[in-house]
């Protein structure tokens, strides 16, 4: 059976400095590593990144230090395996060493129909829901999960 929808998801950060600065060289120097579990992760769809394979350098807010990854899974199910477990636990784990506390929604989900792959825009449109409007089929979390469109769903 053909897989009608996949699922998006944007998270953001606040780095305490440029990526360059001594104090950020633990997390860049995982940045590759970790990437390239993601993209060998089952359920791995797709990653927004520049020509050289950095999501960092993509500019999303006013502020330098936000830092955007958003990327498409097949399903909640495999991106979840991805984020908790393994070394991107770990990662995680040690995301404070890294990063600010920013207020509201930091990470948000959603479902677009397969071969669709979502934008800046699109991620920032899907924060922005969450922060507004708590969790919908727009925008929802891990804690609060929206289930999959039906083909029922499907516009005629």
């Amino acid at each position: 059976m053909t897989q009608l929808y996949h699922l998006a998801q944007v998270n953001i950060a606040r780095a305490r400095a440029p990526m360059d600065h001594p104090l950020m060289r633990g997390f860049v120097e995982q940045l590759d590593h970790i990437n390239a579990l993601a993209e060998a992760s089952p359920g791995f769809v797709w990653r927004l990144q520049t020509e050289a394979g950095d999501a960092t350098a993509i500019q999303a807010f006013d502020d330098p230090l936000i830092i955007l990854n958003l990327s498409l899974w097949e399903s909640l199910q495999t991106l979840q395996d991805y984020v908790y477990s393994g070394e991107h636990l770990t990662v995680l784990k040690q995301r404070k060493d890294w990063m600010e506390k920013l207020p509201g929604p930091t990470l948000a989900l959603w479902w677009l129909p397969a071969g669709q792959l979502p934008d800046v825009a699109d991620a920032l449109r899907a924060l922005r829901s969450l922060a507004e409007h708590g969790p919908t089929a727009q925008a929802f979390s891990f804690a609060r999960p929206q289930p999959m469109p039906t083909a029922k769903a499907l516009p005629v």
